[in-house]
Protein backbone atom coordinates (compact mmCIF):
# COMPACT_ATOMS: atom_id res chain seq x y z
CA UNK A 1 0.00 0.00 0.00
CA UNK A 2 2.84 2.38 0.92
CA UNK A 3 4.70 1.61 -2.33
CA UNK A 4 1.56 2.29 -4.40
CA UNK A 5 1.10 5.66 -2.70
CA UNK A 6 4.79 6.49 -3.19
CA UNK A 7 4.60 5.67 -6.91
CA UNK A 8 1.44 7.76 -7.19
CA UNK A 9 3.18 10.82 -5.71
CA UNK A 10 6.23 10.23 -7.92
CA UNK A 11 4.10 10.17 -11.07
CA UNK A 12 2.27 13.28 -9.90
CA UNK A 13 5.56 15.15 -9.36
CA UNK A 14 6.90 14.09 -12.76
CA UNK A 15 3.67 15.16 -14.45
CA UNK A 16 3.70 18.58 -12.73
CA UNK A 17 7.46 19.21 -12.77
CA UNK A 18 7.01 22.66 -14.34
CA UNK A 19 4.98 23.82 -11.35
CA UNK A 20 7.67 22.59 -8.96
CA UNK A 21 10.31 24.50 -10.95
CA UNK A 22 8.22 27.67 -10.67
CA UNK A 23 7.90 27.08 -6.92
CA UNK A 24 11.66 26.56 -6.47
CA UNK A 25 12.75 30.25 -6.21
CA UNK A 26 10.11 30.90 -3.49
CA UNK A 27 11.19 27.74 -1.66
CA UNK A 28 14.88 28.77 -1.80
CA UNK A 29 13.97 32.25 -0.51
CA UNK A 30 11.96 30.69 2.34
CA UNK A 31 14.84 28.42 3.35
CA UNK A 32 17.45 31.18 3.26
CA UNK A 33 15.48 33.99 4.91
CA UNK A 34 12.94 32.14 7.10
CA UNK A 35 14.35 28.77 8.16
CA UNK A 36 18.14 29.26 8.11
CA UNK A 37 17.99 32.28 10.51
CA UNK A 38 16.36 29.98 13.10
CA UNK A 39 19.89 28.68 13.68
CA UNK A 40 20.56 32.04 15.33
CA UNK A 41 18.04 31.28 18.08
CA UNK A 42 20.86 29.39 19.81
CA UNK A 43 22.20 32.82 20.84
CA UNK A 44 19.32 33.21 23.31
CA UNK A 45 20.64 30.20 25.27
CA UNK A 46 24.29 31.30 25.15
CA UNK A 47 26.51 34.11 26.36
CA UNK A 48 27.24 35.14 22.80
CA UNK A 49 30.62 36.59 21.90
CA UNK A 50 31.20 37.74 18.32
CA UNK A 51 34.83 36.60 18.30
CA UNK A 52 33.82 33.02 19.22
CA UNK A 53 30.77 32.73 16.96
CA UNK A 54 27.45 31.08 17.75
CA UNK A 55 28.74 27.53 18.25
CA UNK A 56 31.92 28.64 20.01
CA UNK A 57 30.20 30.87 22.55
CA UNK A 58 29.62 29.31 26.01
CA UNK A 59 26.17 28.18 27.10
CA UNK A 60 24.42 30.48 29.55
CA UNK A 61 24.17 29.27 33.14
CA UNK A 62 21.40 28.65 33.81
CA UNK A 63 20.24 28.03 30.25
CA UNK A 64 17.21 30.33 30.68
CA UNK A 65 19.39 33.14 32.08
CA UNK A 66 18.46 35.75 29.46
CA UNK A 67 14.74 34.93 29.58
CA UNK A 68 14.61 35.35 33.36
CA UNK A 69 16.69 38.53 33.02
CA UNK A 70 14.04 40.00 30.71
CA UNK A 71 11.11 39.14 32.97
CA UNK A 72 12.95 40.53 35.99
CA UNK A 73 13.37 43.96 34.36
CA UNK A 74 10.98 46.75 35.28
CA UNK A 75 10.16 47.42 31.62
CA UNK A 76 9.12 43.84 30.67
CA UNK A 77 5.49 44.14 31.74
CA UNK A 78 5.16 47.56 30.13
CA UNK A 79 6.49 46.54 26.70
CA UNK A 80 4.37 43.35 26.63
CA UNK A 81 1.20 45.24 27.57
CA UNK A 82 1.95 48.02 25.07
CA UNK A 83 2.55 45.48 22.29
CA UNK A 84 -0.64 43.52 23.00
CA UNK A 85 -2.83 46.62 23.39
CA UNK A 86 -1.50 48.28 20.22
CA UNK A 87 -1.86 45.07 18.22
CA UNK A 88 -5.41 44.33 19.45
CA UNK A 89 -6.54 47.89 18.76
CA UNK A 90 -4.98 47.70 15.29
CA UNK A 91 -6.83 44.45 14.54
CA UNK A 92 -10.14 45.79 15.90
CA UNK A 93 -10.04 48.96 13.80
CA UNK A 94 -7.84 48.01 10.83
CA UNK A 95 -9.06 44.48 10.08
CA UNK A 96 -12.70 45.27 9.10
CA UNK A 97 -11.84 48.32 6.95
CA UNK A 98 -10.29 46.42 3.98
CA UNK A 99 -13.31 44.05 3.95
CA UNK A 100 -15.77 46.96 3.84
CA UNK A 101 -13.65 48.72 1.22
CA UNK A 102 -13.53 45.59 -0.97
CA UNK A 103 -17.30 45.14 -0.71
CA UNK A 104 -17.90 48.78 -1.69
CA UNK A 105 -15.32 48.65 -4.48
CA UNK A 106 -17.02 45.56 -5.88
CA UNK A 107 -20.19 47.63 -6.35
CA UNK A 108 -18.52 50.20 -8.63
CA UNK A 109 -19.77 49.83 -12.16
CA UNK A 110 -17.11 50.11 -14.83
CA UNK A 111 -13.84 48.23 -14.88
CA UNK A 112 -11.71 51.35 -15.49
CA UNK A 113 -13.18 53.28 -12.56
CA UNK A 114 -12.74 50.30 -10.25
CA UNK A 115 -9.09 49.84 -11.24
CA UNK A 116 -8.41 53.57 -10.78
CA UNK A 117 -9.87 53.60 -7.25
CA UNK A 118 -8.01 50.39 -6.38
CA UNK A 119 -4.68 51.73 -7.65
CA UNK A 120 -5.07 54.97 -5.68
CA UNK A 121 -6.05 53.05 -2.54
CA UNK A 122 -3.09 50.67 -2.41
CA UNK A 123 -0.45 53.22 -3.51
CA UNK A 124 0.19 54.39 0.12
CA UNK A 125 1.32 50.85 1.02
CA UNK A 126 4.50 51.39 -1.01
CA UNK A 127 5.34 54.68 0.71
CA UNK A 128 8.24 54.38 3.15
CA UNK A 129 7.44 54.59 6.86
CA UNK A 130 10.01 57.39 7.10
CA UNK A 131 8.04 59.41 4.56
CA UNK A 132 4.70 58.59 6.21
CA UNK A 133 5.87 59.72 9.66
CA UNK A 134 7.48 62.84 8.13
CA UNK A 135 4.15 63.74 6.51
CA UNK A 136 2.38 63.14 9.82
CA UNK A 137 4.86 65.40 11.63
CA UNK A 138 4.23 68.19 9.12
CA UNK A 139 0.42 68.07 8.92
CA UNK A 140 -0.04 67.34 12.66
CA UNK A 141 2.41 69.99 13.91
CA UNK A 142 0.95 72.72 16.22
CA UNK A 143 0.79 75.03 13.18
CA UNK A 144 -0.02 72.26 10.70
CA UNK A 145 -3.13 71.58 8.63
CA UNK A 146 -4.82 69.23 11.13
CA UNK A 147 -4.31 71.52 14.13
CA UNK A 148 -5.57 74.50 12.11
CA UNK A 149 -8.92 72.70 11.83
CA UNK A 150 -8.83 71.53 15.47
CA UNK A 151 -8.26 75.10 16.69
CA UNK A 152 -11.48 76.18 15.01
CA UNK A 153 -13.38 73.88 17.39
CA UNK A 154 -11.43 73.83 20.67
CA UNK A 155 -9.39 77.02 20.37
CA UNK A 156 -5.97 75.41 20.89
CA UNK A 157 -3.64 73.00 19.05
CA UNK A 158 -3.07 69.42 20.22
CA UNK A 159 0.33 67.76 20.54
CA UNK A 160 -0.75 64.82 18.38
CA UNK A 161 2.70 63.42 17.59
CA UNK A 162 4.38 63.81 20.97
CA UNK A 163 1.58 63.25 23.47
CA UNK A 164 1.17 59.74 24.93
CA UNK A 165 -2.65 59.90 24.84
CA UNK A 166 -2.73 60.35 21.05
CA UNK A 167 0.07 57.93 20.08
CA UNK A 168 -2.11 54.84 19.54
CA UNK A 169 -4.77 56.83 17.68
CA UNK A 170 -2.19 58.33 15.32
CA UNK A 171 -0.57 54.94 14.73
CA UNK A 172 -3.87 53.18 13.95
CA UNK A 173 -5.22 55.96 11.71
CA UNK A 174 -1.98 56.10 9.70
CA UNK A 175 -1.90 52.29 9.53
CA UNK A 176 -5.44 52.17 8.11
CA UNK A 177 -4.56 54.78 5.47
CA UNK A 178 -1.35 52.97 4.57
CA UNK A 179 -2.58 49.35 4.42
CA UNK A 180 -6.31 49.51 3.62
CA UNK A 181 -6.06 49.22 -0.17
CA UNK A 182 -3.32 46.61 -0.23
CA UNK A 183 -5.01 44.43 2.41
CA UNK A 184 -8.25 44.58 0.40
CA UNK A 185 -6.67 42.82 -2.60
CA UNK A 186 -7.24 39.33 -1.18
CA UNK A 187 -10.92 40.12 -0.49
CA UNK A 188 -11.36 41.65 -3.95
CA UNK A 189 -9.93 38.44 -5.43
CA UNK A 190 -12.37 36.38 -3.34
CA UNK A 191 -15.31 38.53 -4.47
CA UNK A 192 -14.23 38.20 -8.09
CA UNK A 193 -14.42 34.41 -7.73
CA UNK A 194 -18.11 34.48 -6.74
CA UNK A 195 -20.31 33.09 -9.51
CA UNK A 196 -22.69 35.72 -11.04
CA UNK A 197 -25.46 33.12 -10.79
CA UNK A 198 -25.80 33.80 -7.05
CA UNK A 199 -26.42 37.50 -7.67
CA UNK A 200 -28.75 36.80 -10.59
CA UNK A 201 -30.83 34.52 -8.37
CA UNK A 202 -30.89 37.16 -5.61
CA UNK A 203 -31.98 39.86 -8.07
CA UNK A 204 -34.78 37.60 -9.30
CA UNK A 205 -35.93 37.32 -5.67
CA UNK A 206 -35.99 41.11 -5.41
CA UNK A 207 -32.88 41.55 -3.23
CA UNK A 208 -31.38 45.03 -3.02
CA UNK A 209 -27.62 45.71 -3.35
CA UNK A 210 -27.23 45.83 0.43
CA UNK A 211 -29.11 42.55 0.83
CA UNK A 212 -26.90 40.92 -1.81
CA UNK A 213 -23.79 42.11 0.03
CA UNK A 214 -25.20 40.84 3.32
CA UNK A 215 -26.52 37.48 2.15
CA UNK A 216 -24.34 36.61 -0.88
CA UNK A 217 -20.97 38.37 -0.80
CA UNK A 218 -20.14 38.20 2.92
CA UNK A 219 -21.09 34.51 3.46
CA UNK A 220 -19.14 33.42 0.36
CA UNK A 221 -15.96 35.28 1.32
CA UNK A 222 -16.26 34.28 5.01
CA UNK A 223 -13.64 31.47 4.71
CA UNK A 224 -11.14 34.06 3.41
CA UNK A 225 -12.04 36.47 6.23
CA UNK A 226 -11.59 33.77 8.88
CA UNK A 227 -8.21 32.66 7.49
CA UNK A 228 -6.96 36.26 7.38
CA UNK A 229 -8.21 36.79 10.95
CA UNK A 230 -6.33 33.68 12.15
CA UNK A 231 -3.13 35.00 10.54
CA UNK A 232 -3.71 38.44 12.10
CA UNK A 233 -4.20 36.88 15.55
CA UNK A 234 -1.06 34.81 15.00
CA UNK A 235 0.88 38.08 14.69
CA UNK A 236 -0.72 39.74 17.70
CA UNK A 237 2.66 40.12 19.43
CA UNK A 238 4.37 41.32 16.26
CA UNK A 239 4.22 45.05 15.66
CA UNK A 240 6.87 46.38 13.28
CA UNK A 241 9.39 48.60 15.03
CA UNK A 242 10.01 51.05 12.13
CA UNK A 243 6.96 53.30 12.37
CA UNK A 244 6.68 53.01 16.15
CA UNK A 245 10.35 53.89 16.58
CA UNK A 246 10.01 56.88 14.25
CA UNK A 247 6.91 58.08 16.13
CA UNK A 248 8.56 57.78 19.53
CA UNK A 249 9.30 60.89 21.57
CA UNK A 250 10.52 61.37 25.11
CA UNK A 251 6.98 62.19 26.21
CA UNK A 252 5.21 59.10 24.80
CA UNK A 253 7.60 56.19 25.47
CA UNK A 254 5.41 54.88 28.30
CA UNK A 255 2.87 53.77 25.65
CA UNK A 256 5.07 53.57 22.55
CA UNK A 257 7.82 51.26 23.83
CA UNK A 258 6.93 47.82 22.42
CA UNK A 259 8.84 44.53 22.19
CA UNK A 260 10.25 45.15 18.70
CA UNK A 261 11.60 48.64 19.56
CA UNK A 262 12.98 47.31 22.84
CA UNK A 263 14.76 44.46 21.02
CA UNK A 264 16.17 46.95 18.50
CA UNK A 265 17.54 49.23 21.20
CA UNK A 266 18.92 46.47 23.42
CA UNK A 267 20.23 44.26 20.62
CA UNK A 268 21.64 46.65 18.04
CA UNK A 269 22.26 49.85 19.99
CA UNK A 270 23.52 48.25 23.22
CA UNK A 271 24.97 45.09 21.58
CA UNK A 272 23.24 42.71 24.06
CA UNK A 273 22.68 40.10 21.37
CA UNK A 274 21.81 37.11 23.57
CA UNK A 275 19.36 39.10 25.67
CA UNK A 276 17.66 40.65 22.62
CA UNK A 277 17.41 37.26 20.87
CA UNK A 278 15.79 35.75 23.97
CA UNK A 279 13.17 38.52 24.00
CA UNK A 280 12.51 38.05 20.28
CA UNK A 281 12.27 34.27 20.73
CA UNK A 282 9.72 34.71 23.53
CA UNK A 283 7.73 37.02 21.23
CA UNK A 284 7.72 34.48 18.38
CA UNK A 285 6.78 31.62 20.71
CA UNK A 286 3.74 33.50 22.06
CA UNK A 287 2.67 34.29 18.48
CA UNK A 288 2.90 30.61 17.55
CA UNK A 289 0.82 29.52 20.56
CA UNK A 290 -1.87 32.13 19.81
CA UNK A 291 -1.92 31.06 16.14
CA UNK A 292 -2.47 27.40 17.08
CA UNK A 293 -5.22 28.27 19.59
CA UNK A 294 -7.02 30.60 17.14
CA UNK A 295 -6.77 27.97 14.41
CA UNK A 296 -8.23 25.25 16.66
CA UNK A 297 -11.09 27.48 17.81
CA UNK A 298 -12.11 28.39 14.24
CA UNK A 299 -11.70 24.78 13.14
CA UNK A 300 -14.16 23.59 15.79
CA UNK A 301 -16.65 26.46 15.41
CA UNK A 302 -16.67 26.97 11.62
CA UNK A 303 -14.72 24.00 10.21
CA UNK A 304 -12.32 26.49 8.58
CA UNK A 305 -8.61 26.44 9.38
CA UNK A 306 -5.17 26.97 7.89
CA UNK A 307 -3.89 23.56 9.05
Amino acid sequence: MGRVKKNKYKKLMIHNWRLYVLMLPALIWLIIFAYYPMYGLLISFKDYKGSLGILGSPWATPIWKHFSAFFSTSIAKNVIVNTVVLSILTILFSFPIPIIFALLLNQIQGKRKRKLVQTISYAPYFVSNVVVVSIMNVICAPSGFVNTIIQQFIGRPLLLMSSAEYFRTMYIVSNIWQTMGFSAIVYIAALTGISPEYHEAAIMDGATKFQRILHVDIPLIMPTIIIMLILALGNIMTVGYEKVYLMQAGTNTQVSEIISTYVYKVGLQNAQYSFATAVGFFNALVNFVILVIANQITKKTSDISIF
